[in-house]
């Protein structure tokens, strides 16, 4: 190229590519790449760049690229260089854009339209740019948008345009098959091109398509063999001929194509034998692409009819393929000869030397072919020696895949062509001695059921000697270390069944070494598993026998140390054992029977031994049993099948789109900071809990009274020492939350109009089922959440019934300390948790707080399922509910069960302190920070609601008593 830049370019790109070549590593590579970016970089930004200098810095980049560096930065203007009319640029541009771009880059869309144009011009070298482009750069979106255009240049003047043409198509027939189904018949029209470049193009999409429809093609047999003969005979232009050959290339794609034509059709394959024949004669050996030739005429010779003559020719050239010193032509003949034997397994006779030569030879690669060609020769006579070598072979290698593959040869040569059945167990041995992990278990299978059913026949005598021959052979083999687990579990199966059978091995001999399996593979619990079950056969079989047992020491250890172990199975498996032992000789006898390994068990699939227990439960109102392919939709089966369904469809995959959150109305109580001995609410994250709150809505009875229903399902709060100051919130709406799609939403209920529709009693609903652990886990790894657990921090309250269960944690506090600890509770939870008072000082006589504990302590022990009002006597019930209502008041973010006075009531309720009282003294709060008396509010909200009985009839200093 010249000092001063060849071909225009510059002498700063000439030491570059200079540089690179002469670099002695990838760092020093990587380091004048990385150089070269930053000049690039702030070079071909510069305004008023010469197009020859930036045809260079896209050159450049085309360096920086194949070297595996980012240059992404400069896409961008090999994409404007596509637009230039330059033929130069253009093509400088196409180049580049096709080296940097993929079909689904995002820069295509803006390709598009620079191809259509060019496909018209009228400048052919253009179009074949843009067809090159085409080729690499349209996707199957974009393809609608240029197929027409290069339609119509299937008849271009130009055979380089009609050439790449029908290129651009068997690109889109690979992308888009159903694109181009309707331009088969234009493939055909091409086939017969004037211009030999064109044709050989078209055999690329008619190769695929005969692939997929053969019948379809069979009318161009003729054709196809009269384009082979031509080529052959060396009718095309001499610019096609490589090394001699007439264009090779095009004969080995014709071969191809008559091979899936010739398949199974004898009148086409006879149409095809004097051209094959004329090929035969006319490859040149000496060169490797006349043996490529070749090696495909043999290759269709093995796909068409058999023809004889064409066999031998065949067998001819293969002969000089092994005769041959290049690995290359060996490894050719001896995949030929594996094609034709299949045809004429007579003809690896005569190459057996040849294969012998191969199968010693250390070329691995070789070695494995020659494998693979013993693999299809064998038969019953020579078996044995090819299985013996693979299996000598399989134990020299260290490569697992090709192992199992060996392996599993070996196997299925063992079972079909096996000589004697001694021979196969042997053979047997070996593979799972050498291979045992990698084979795979339903060989050991069949090998057991061989050894239990012998022959087949009624040869009794032979059957026996083949399982002593077995027993014998396990023997000897289960004293060498390191056994692959799936061959200790077919000889624990076979020393079980058929130990001591012939009488030559004592019972306390075979149950010593099966100990001894399982003391030495300790960590393989199925080992384990199949040893102690073969213990527990021997054992039945001498019992049922008449002999005494005798239990071996190691044997007994063994029985005791499975008894405790974790594996349930083998704790199973060591009772059933020592329960056999302590049978008599008819019991065992029944339960395991000698020799019944291959005695069919029948099972009953449908279980019709409980049909009549079903019958009675389903009289007895039981409800009947729905299949799981009939519960989809069943909603109204009961209550519990609905929440059950909408659990499940919980799990499911959900498209819609998610709801935004409504914000959280804002608190109107300025933030408290309380000492650390008061109990202070922790708000909750909203999405971490699925609350559903509803206000009170006065319901009419028959009687005529009315209930106020509060629903305080799944509401929770946490209490405890305050990690950072949380204001409390406090409005005159209650909140409630649902889950959309998981994610927890709020949304606004308003609170009930009237607060004159008093109730006599509070009909609280039962909790509905808390969200499961595995949602919770779900929404954590959706939406980056913690996960939590079903365990709480700390407990907390519900307000409820008499009637319904009421929870106290134990609290532990002292007067002077400031911790305080909390036990879980288990769901459903309540929404205050006060702790249990501090004795400090003796309790008087009567103390209407401690009438207040008593009441508590008996709806403790009231069950969940007995819902009803609060009796209206029991004033002190009552009060407590007020009690709590008022310090729920203070919780932050917590909703207030019942309709207050508002945000007077509330944010007196949020400066509020709670602190602890004696049971000989008055519980009491701290003095109120600020709003109306705390005392006239509840006064007055207690004579409005009309509770039936006045409390304070009852006792009239019990409002003193609580409110200090």
């Amino acid at each position: 190229m010249g000092s001063q830049g060849g071909f225009g370019q510059s002498k700063e790109f000439l030491d570059l590519v200079k540089s690179i070549g002469e670099a002695r590593s990838k760092s020093e590579e990587d380091r004048i790449i990385l150089g070269e970016i930053e000049t690039l970089k702030r070079r071909i930004v510069e305004p008023d760049i010469p197009k020859r200098k930036m045809k260079e810095y896209i050159i450049r980049l085309v360096y920086v690229e194949m070297l595996g560096h980012d240059a992404s930065f400069g896409y961008i203007h090999a994409v404007k260089m596509t637009h230039d009319d330059s033929l130069l640029l253009k093509r400088t541009g196409y180049l580049a854009v096709t080296l940097f771009l993929n079909e689904d880059h995002d820069l295509i869309i803006l390709i598009v339209n620079t191809i259509q144009k060019d496909l018209r011009s009228d400048n052919y070298l253009v179009v074949c740019a843009a067809l090159n482009a085409v080729c690499r750069l349209i996707n199957e979106e974009t393809i609608p948008a240029v197929l027409p255009q290069v339609v119509e240049l299937l008849g271009h003047a130009k055979e380089a345009v009609r050439k790449k043409a029908v290129m651009a198509l068997h690109r889109f027939y690979q992308k888009s098959p159903a694109s181009v189904l309707h331009l088969i018949s234009n493939f055909r029209k091409t086939l017969c091109d004037k211009d030999p470049g064109v044709m050989g193009a078209t055999l690329c999409p008619l190769f695929d398509l005969v692939t997929i429809d053969v019948k379809s093609f069979k009318d161009l047999v003729i054709s196809f063999i009269s384009i082979l003969k031509q080529v052959a005979e060396r009718r095309l232009p001499k610019s096609y001929d490589y090394h001699q050959m007439p264009a090779p290339f095009i004969q080995i794609k014709l071969l191809k194509v008559l091979a899936l034509l010739g398949s199974g059709d004898k009148q086409a394959s006879e149409q095809m034998y004097t051209v094959l024949g004329d090929v035969f004669k006319k490859c040149d050996t000496s060169c490797n692409i006349g043996n490529a030739v070749l090696y495909e005429c043999i290759c269709c010779v093995s796909c068409i009819y058999p023809n004889t003559k064409l066999l031998e020719t065949a067998a001819d050239a293969i002969s000089k393929f092994l005769k041959s010193d290049t690995h290359n032509l060996k490894y050719m003949g001896i995949d030929a000869l594996g094609r034709l034997i299949k045809i004429s397994p007579d003809i690896a006779e005569q190459h057996q030397l040849a294969v012998i030569d191969c199968l010693e030879d250390p070329d691995d690669t070789l070695k494995r072919k020659t494998f693979e060609l013993l693999y299809k020769m064998t038969k019953s006579t020579n078996v044995n020696v090819i299985v013996d070598r693979m299996i000598d072979y399989m134990i020299s290698i260290n490569d697992n895949h090709y192992k199992t593959e060996i392996a599993s040869r070996c196997v299925e040569l063992a079972e079909q062509f096996a000589p004697s059945n001694h021979w196969f167990i042997q053979t047997m041995n070996k593979v799972f001695e050498h291979a045992g992990d990698l084979v795979n278990i339903k060989v050991a299978h069949n090998l057991m059921r061989l050894i239990a059913e012998g022959f087949g026949e009624d040869d009794d005598t032979t059957d026996s000697q083949l399982r002593s021959s077995a027993v014998e052979s396990y023997l000897r083999i289960i004293a060498e270390p390191k056994l692959p687990s799936v061959f200790l579990q077919m000889i624990c199966w076979v020393l079980g069944e058929y130990g001591t059978t012939d009488g030559k091995y004592s019972a306390s001999y075979i149950t010593g070494k099966l100990c001894d399996v399982a003391e030495a593979y300790s960590n393989d619990e199925t080992v384990k598993a199949y040893a102690i079950t073969a213990l527990m056969k021997l054992y039945a079989y001498e019992i049922a026998a008449g002999r005494k047992v005798d239990i071996l020491p190691e044997c007994q250890s063994l029985i005791e140390e499975l008894s405790v172990s974790h594996s349930t199975d083998l704790q199973q498996r060591a009772y059933e054992l020592q329960a056999l032992i302590g049978l008599d000789a008819c019991a065992v006898e029944s339960v395991m029977p000698s020799d019944a390994s291959c005695e069919d068990i029948e099972i009953d699939k449908s279980l019709s031994f409980l049909n009549h227990y079903v019958q009675e439960s389903l009289e007895k109102g039981a409800q009947p049993y729905i299949p799981e392919s009939e519960r989809t939709g069943m909603l109204n089966i009961s209550s519990f099948r609905n929440e059950d369904h909408h659990e499940a469809s919980m799990h499911g995959l959900r498209f819609e789109a998610y709801e935004l959150p409504k914000p959280m109305v804002p608190s109107k109580s300025p933030v408290t900071y309380t000492p650390s001995t008061e109990l202070v609410p922790v708000p909750e994250p909203s999405y971490s809990r699925e609350v559903h709150t509803s206000t009170a809505v006065p319901s009419i009875s028959n009687s005529g009274s009315t209930e106020l229903k509060l629903r305080l399902d799944g509401v929770q709060k946490k209490w405890g020492r305050p990690s950072y100051s949380s204001g409390s919130t406090s409005t005159s709406e209650s909140s409630s939350q649902k889950t959309v799609n998981g994610v927890a939403q709020t949304e606004s209920v308003s609170t009930s109009t009237s607060r004159a529709q008093a109730t006599s009693s509070f009909d609280l609903k039962k909790p509905q089922v808390e969200i499961s652990p595995e949602k919770q886990r779900l929404a954590a790894s959706l939406f980056g959440g913690p996960i939590k657990t079903d365990k709480r921090p700390t407990s907390s309250k519900v307000v409820k019934s008499s009637s319904h269960a009421t929870e106290k944690p134990p609290v532990a506090k002292a007067a002077d300390t400031a911790s305080e600890k909390s036990t879980p509770v288990q769901p459903p939870p309540d929404l205050l948790d006060l702790g249990e008072p501090t004795v400090t000082s003796s309790a008087p006589l009567i103390d209407p707080f401690k009438q207040l504990e008593g009441l508590l302590d008996q709806g403790e022990n009231v069950s969940a399922p007995n819902h009803g009002a609060v009796n209206a006597n029991k004033a002190s019930d009552v009060m407590s509910l007020y009690v709590e209502i008022a310090a729920s008041g203070q919780s932050g973010g917590a909703v207030n069960p019942v309709p207050t006075n508002g945000d007077d009531m509330l944010s007196g309720l949020s400066g509020m302190g709670i602190r602890t009282a004696s049971p000989g003294g008055p519980a009491g709060s701290s003095p109120l920070s600020k709003g109306p008396n705390l005392r006239d509010a509840l006064e007055k909200d207690a004579l409005v609601r009309q509770m039936g009985v006045t409390p304070t009839s009852q006792n009239p200093n019990l409002f003193k008593d609580l409110l200090g």
